[in-house]
């Protein structure tokens, strides 16, 4: 895509949410319409091919253009994450006509949101109790999903389960007989994002709703969608590296303290510098990620679990700093620095939490040692 459309997006994105993301923080919710504006303009899962009302994005512009989105708003990139993730489960595992008649909605004005984690079942999915029973032409759905983001606006839910000996994953319209969505109440991150708990009382569906076929092994799902999830949160992650730089970076050059600008006292340089060098860092995993998953690399996954890691270690660690710095002119609900604060940390937990990626890494240090 032309680098004129893309930037011609970003300024819609803007306009469209300003300087609006603490009111919708201390609110804990976006207006329907914001979120419809930019499903209709594709730009939720900008990935998504042309043909089927995308953009057509790489995985390198749709990153840095999510990193953008990130620095106005973690909550709106969340929402963008989880309908990437739904799109990208849909063009993964859907046949054909299941992808025609699912990836316009997605890019056409309706929201999604994907279920995975369960209360039993959070880093450990193979845990998953949900089922998803064929009976006749029908399938029936029975089971619990918690923590699943954007899901109090979404019209569709992408739900895992067990299936067949297997898994699958199933779409889901939200407002269907059996499904129960109850929002979660005031969450530490992410505030205006749409978390809520989810409860599947014999859910029946026509039986092809259920994508690509059943009994399908559940690490190859799960891989699916969490590959792309990992990616759009790390490169969401630097959008927050850079959105507490340059507020700790305006911060400390028109703020004075002992005859000088804070910039100039060392121990807020520091801070400083390390902010710094915490955003090159994990836009250069980002980017090595995203050239992977570009160039079909098998080091895609395990590229993607460390731009995740290093972006949210770093995020976390910039975001407090940026406290510091910033002192009480960040310590109000809603500021920018603060809601940084709280997102940041949420993403040492979401889509794998730290320890889960330090695992992966460790494994893939083992496997590929001389």
């Amino acid at each position: 895509m032309a680098p004129e459309r893309i930037a011609d997006e970003r300024a819609f994105v803007e306009r469209l949410v300003g300087d609006r993301a603490g009111e919708w923080d201390r609110a804990g919710t976006i207006p329907d319409g914001v979120l419809r504006e930019l499903s209709t303009r594709g730009l939720l899962c900008a990935q998504v091919a042309s043909a089927h009302g995308g953009l057509g994005l790489s995985s390198r512009d749709n990153g840095e253009f999510t990193a953008y989105v990130g620095s106005l708003c973690s909550s709106v990139r969340s929402v963008m994450t989880s309908q990437g993730m739904a799109a990208w489960t849909v063009q993964r595992l859907a046949t054909e006509p299941q992808a025609r008649l699912l990836l316009p909605e997605l890019t056409g004005g309706r929201l999604a949101a994907v279920g995975f984690s369960e209360p039993e079942a959070g880093s450990d999915l193979a845990a998953m109790s949900t089922s998803i029973e064929f009976a006749g032409d029908s399938v029936v759905l029975d089971g619990r999903k918690v923590w699943v983001t954007a899901a109090t606006y979404a019209d569709v839910l992408v739900v895992f389960g067990q299936c067949d000996g297997g898994a699958a994953a199933v779409v889901v319209p939200a407002d269907a007989p059996g499904v129960h969505i109850e929002r979660v109440a005031d969450p530490l991150g992410c505030r205006a994002a749409g978390h809520a708990n989810i409860r599947f009382d014999a859910v029946r569906l026509p039986s092809s709703t259920v994508l690509g076929g059943s009994g399908l092994p559940l690490p190859l799902l799960v891989t699916t969608a969490l590959a792309y999830g990992r990616i759009s949160v790390a490169w969401g992650c630097v959008g927050i590296l850079r959105a507490c730089r340059n507020a700790s970076s305006r911060h400390a050059r028109t703020r004075s303290q002992f005859g000088k600008p804070l910039a100039e006292h060392q121990l807020v340089a520091r801070h400083l510098a390390e902010m710094y060098v915490a955003e090159q860092t994990a836009s250069r995993a980002c980017e090595h990620a995203s050239a992977c998953w570009d160039a079909g690399s098998p080091e895609m996954v395990v590229a993607t679990v460390l731009a995740k890691h290093v972006g949210a270690t770093n995020a976390a660690g910039a975001a407090a700093a940026a406290v510091q710095v910033l002192a009480s002119a960040a310590a109000h609900d809603g500021g920018a620095v603060a809601r940084a604060y709280r997102d940041a940390k949420l993403m040492e937990i979401i889509e794998g939490t730290n320890e889960m990626c330090e695992l992966i890494l460790a494994q893939h240090a083992v496997a590929t040692a001389n």
